[in-house]
């Protein structure tokens, strides 16, 4: 058995010029579920090789509601990625974390409503559990690099997932707060449970860029102090993932995430469709051998 890290890093502008990167090179990799958001640039640091794909595509062109996230998961994976390390940028719900801060995202609420958020369908039917939808190692892992990078991190939280690509009303970010969400974004969604089919334990780190519209005493949020925030975190972020890939275990252990699908599939073998199966091959080819 591979006990080599691979880790995939889905992130936005920016975290592609990570100086520690060495023989970086973009490749593109096709996949049966169409494009992904980009190519890949494929390197490696100390010797972990690493994998990142830029969520929104160089120069942040796909809109959230329009990224094809089975096509970015399916290509990570082909990728030979191990893991996956996902950075985003995220408003906050709570006074306690302000924009400049950092957050290890342990929940979700999804409320997306146009995305396609699953591999599996009629013809191959399966449900992964995501009861505990983020991996406890990568998180604590990504919470001690933020430190590292000398950011401040708050360890759990929960992201809500919206739809977008406008922002919250004010009354939509008050009722998230009741709910008991910390932070909210556009992107995390479908994107955490494709990975948990695809059987890659995956963990997000959320930069906060601003507070949502919920603090009346506030002006609402407006993109250019998004852009302007998000420039401050950049920094943190690329140091960031230089210290988690540069204090991972020199050897993987393999994690529970890595056969979920042993107790997910639910379809009897003789009438799985055969060209679901075909575009499965990357998903679940692991059961399938």
């Amino acid at each position: 058995m591979n006990d080599d890290w691979t880790i995939g890093i889905i992130g936005g502008s920016g975290l592609y010029a990570i100086d520690a990167l060495e023989n970086a090179e973009w490749r593109r990799v096709e996949t049966p579920w169409g494009e992904p958001s980009d190519e890949l640039l494929f390197g490696s640091i100390g010797g972990v090789k690493l994998v990142f794909l830029p969520r929104h595509g160089r120069g942040h062109r796909i809109a959230p509601s329009e990224l094809n996230a089975r096509a970015n998961i399916d290509a990570l994976k082909r990728a030979g990625c191990t893991d996956i390390l996902a950075i985003s940028s995220i408003g906050s719900l709570r006074e306690e974390l302000p924009p400049g801060n950092f957050v290890v995202v342990d929940q979700f609420i999804d409320r997306t409503v146009a995305r396609v958020s699953s591999f599996f369908g009629t013809g191959m039917v399966a449900h992964v559990s995501m009861a505990e939808p983020v991996c406890p190692r990568l998180s604590a892992f990504a919470a001690e690099a933020v430190n590292a990078a000398g950011g401040t991190v708050a360890k759990g939280a929960t992201y809500l997932a919206m739809e977008g690509p406008q922002f919250s009303s004010r009354a939509e970010s008050l009722l998230y707060r009741q709910w008991g969400a910390d932070v909210i974004g556009m992107t995390a969604m479908p994107e955490a449970k494709l990975a948990r089919e695809a059987e890659l334990p995956y963990a997000l780190i959320g930069m906060v860029t601003d507070y949502d519209c919920w603090r009346e005493e506030e002006h609402h949020v407006e993109v250019s102090e998004v852009i302007a925030q998000m420039g401050a975190n950049g920094a943190i972020a690329r140091q960031a993932v230089a210290a988690f890939i540069a204090a991972l275990p020199e050897r993987r252990t393999p994690s529970p995430l890595d056969t979920v699908l042993d107790a997910a599939l639910i379809t009897a073998p003789e009438v799985r469709d055969p060209a679901l199966l075909a575009k499965l091959d990357a998903v679940m080819g692991r059961v399938l051998r």
